[in-house]
Protein backbone atom coordinates (compact mmCIF):
# COMPACT_ATOMS: atom_id res chain seq x y z
CA UNK A 1 0.00 0.00 0.00
CA UNK A 2 1.46 3.32 -1.05
CA UNK A 3 1.13 6.56 0.88
CA UNK A 4 -0.78 8.07 -2.03
CA UNK A 5 -3.55 5.53 -1.38
CA UNK A 6 -3.91 6.23 2.36
CA UNK A 7 -3.16 9.97 2.44
CA UNK A 8 -6.76 11.07 1.93
CA UNK A 9 -8.41 8.48 4.16
CA UNK A 10 -10.29 9.57 7.27
CA UNK A 11 -8.42 9.23 10.56
CA UNK A 12 -10.40 6.14 11.47
CA UNK A 13 -9.74 4.38 8.15
CA UNK A 14 -6.10 5.49 8.22
CA UNK A 15 -5.58 3.86 11.60
CA UNK A 16 -7.42 0.72 10.51
CA UNK A 17 -5.28 0.33 7.39
CA UNK A 18 -1.91 1.51 8.66
CA UNK A 19 -2.11 0.35 12.27
CA UNK A 20 -1.22 3.61 14.01
CA UNK A 21 -2.87 7.01 14.37
CA UNK A 22 -2.13 9.68 11.80
CA UNK A 23 -0.51 11.89 14.48
CA UNK A 24 1.88 9.09 15.42
CA UNK A 25 2.69 8.51 11.76
CA UNK A 26 3.44 12.21 11.27
CA UNK A 27 5.62 12.29 14.41
CA UNK A 28 7.59 9.32 13.09
CA UNK A 29 7.98 11.12 9.74
CA UNK A 30 9.37 14.20 11.50
CA UNK A 31 11.98 12.10 13.29
CA UNK A 32 12.89 10.25 10.10
CA UNK A 33 13.08 13.51 8.14
CA UNK A 34 15.60 15.00 10.56
CA UNK A 35 17.69 11.81 10.47
CA UNK A 36 17.49 11.64 6.67
CA UNK A 37 18.70 15.24 6.35
CA UNK A 38 21.62 14.49 8.70
CA UNK A 39 22.50 11.39 6.70
CA UNK A 40 22.32 13.18 3.35
CA UNK A 41 23.87 16.56 4.21
CA UNK A 42 25.78 16.46 1.01
CA UNK A 43 24.51 15.11 -2.22
CA UNK A 44 23.47 11.57 -2.80
CA UNK A 45 21.25 9.41 -4.86
CA UNK A 46 17.57 9.93 -4.16
CA UNK A 47 15.80 6.80 -2.95
CA UNK A 48 13.10 5.19 -5.07
CA UNK A 49 10.69 5.29 -2.15
CA UNK A 50 9.68 8.42 -0.29
CA UNK A 51 10.05 8.51 3.49
CA UNK A 52 6.31 8.00 3.80
CA UNK A 53 6.43 4.83 1.69
CA UNK A 54 9.47 3.55 3.58
CA UNK A 55 7.68 4.06 6.87
CA UNK A 56 4.55 2.34 5.53
CA UNK A 57 6.70 -0.61 4.43
CA UNK A 58 8.24 -0.84 7.91
CA UNK A 59 4.82 -0.70 9.53
CA UNK A 60 3.58 -3.47 7.22
CA UNK A 61 6.57 -5.58 8.20
CA UNK A 62 6.04 -5.04 11.92
CA UNK A 63 2.28 -5.40 11.88
CA UNK A 64 1.64 -8.14 9.33
CA UNK A 65 4.88 -10.15 9.63
CA UNK A 66 5.22 -10.18 5.87
CA UNK A 67 8.56 -11.14 4.36
CA UNK A 68 10.91 -8.51 2.97
CA UNK A 69 10.54 -10.12 -0.45
CA UNK A 70 6.74 -9.70 -0.49
CA UNK A 71 6.85 -6.11 0.70
CA UNK A 72 9.66 -5.28 -1.73
CA UNK A 73 7.62 -6.75 -4.58
CA UNK A 74 4.66 -4.53 -3.65
CA UNK A 75 6.84 -1.41 -3.58
CA UNK A 76 8.91 -2.29 -6.66
CA UNK A 77 12.38 -2.44 -5.10
CA UNK A 78 14.81 -5.23 -4.27
CA UNK A 79 14.58 -7.29 -1.11
CA UNK A 80 17.99 -6.13 0.12
CA UNK A 81 17.01 -2.46 -0.27
CA UNK A 82 13.81 -3.14 1.63
CA UNK A 83 15.77 -4.85 4.42
CA UNK A 84 18.24 -1.96 4.70
CA UNK A 85 15.45 0.63 4.65
CA UNK A 86 13.44 -1.04 7.42
CA UNK A 87 16.61 -1.59 9.46
CA UNK A 88 17.49 2.12 9.12
CA UNK A 89 13.98 3.15 10.21
CA UNK A 90 14.17 0.85 13.24
CA UNK A 91 17.55 2.23 14.25
CA UNK A 92 16.48 5.86 13.89
CA UNK A 93 13.27 5.41 15.87
CA UNK A 94 15.01 3.43 18.62
CA UNK A 95 17.84 5.97 18.95
CA UNK A 96 15.35 8.83 19.15
CA UNK A 97 13.68 7.24 22.18
CA UNK A 98 10.22 8.72 21.63
CA UNK A 99 8.62 5.37 20.88
CA UNK A 100 10.62 3.15 23.24
CA UNK A 101 8.92 0.83 25.67
CA UNK A 102 10.21 0.57 29.23
CA UNK A 103 12.72 -2.17 29.90
CA UNK A 104 11.94 -5.63 31.21
CA UNK A 105 12.82 -4.72 34.81
CA UNK A 106 10.58 -1.65 34.70
CA UNK A 107 7.69 -3.64 33.28
CA UNK A 108 8.10 -6.34 35.91
CA UNK A 109 8.29 -3.73 38.65
CA UNK A 110 5.00 -2.27 37.40
CA UNK A 111 3.31 -5.67 37.38
CA UNK A 112 4.66 -6.46 40.84
CA UNK A 113 3.44 -3.13 42.22
CA UNK A 114 0.04 -3.72 40.66
CA UNK A 115 -0.39 -6.98 42.55
CA UNK A 116 0.89 -5.53 45.83
CA UNK A 117 -1.23 -2.39 45.60
CA UNK A 118 -3.11 -1.98 48.92
CA UNK A 119 -5.91 -0.05 47.22
CA UNK A 120 -7.12 -3.20 45.47
CA UNK A 121 -9.51 -4.95 47.86
CA UNK A 122 -8.79 -8.57 48.59
CA UNK A 123 -11.43 -11.10 47.81
CA UNK A 124 -13.10 -12.21 51.02
CA UNK A 125 -14.22 -15.79 51.29
CA UNK A 126 -17.20 -16.53 53.44
CA UNK A 127 -16.95 -19.31 55.97
CA UNK A 128 -20.09 -21.38 55.93
CA UNK A 129 -21.24 -22.75 59.30
CA UNK A 130 -21.21 -26.51 59.73
CA UNK A 131 -24.50 -28.25 59.29
CA UNK A 132 -25.82 -30.91 61.71
CA UNK A 133 -24.76 -33.63 59.29
CA UNK A 134 -21.21 -32.25 59.11
CA UNK A 135 -21.01 -32.12 62.92
CA UNK A 136 -22.29 -35.68 63.17
CA UNK A 137 -19.72 -36.95 60.67
CA UNK A 138 -16.88 -35.17 62.49
CA UNK A 139 -18.03 -36.57 65.83
CA UNK A 140 -18.29 -40.07 64.38
CA UNK A 141 -14.85 -39.92 62.79
CA UNK A 142 -13.22 -38.49 65.92
CA UNK A 143 -14.75 -41.32 68.05
CA UNK A 144 -13.78 -43.97 65.50
CA UNK A 145 -10.11 -42.99 65.35
CA UNK A 146 -9.56 -42.19 69.01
Amino acid sequence: MRYENVRNLSNRKFRRNVGIKRETFEKMLEILGVAYNKKHKRRGRKPKLSLEDQLLAALEYWREYRTYARIALDFGISESNMYRGILWIEDVLIKDGTFNLPGKKELLRGVYNFHKNPKIPKKKTKLHPLTREDKAIIKFLSNAFS
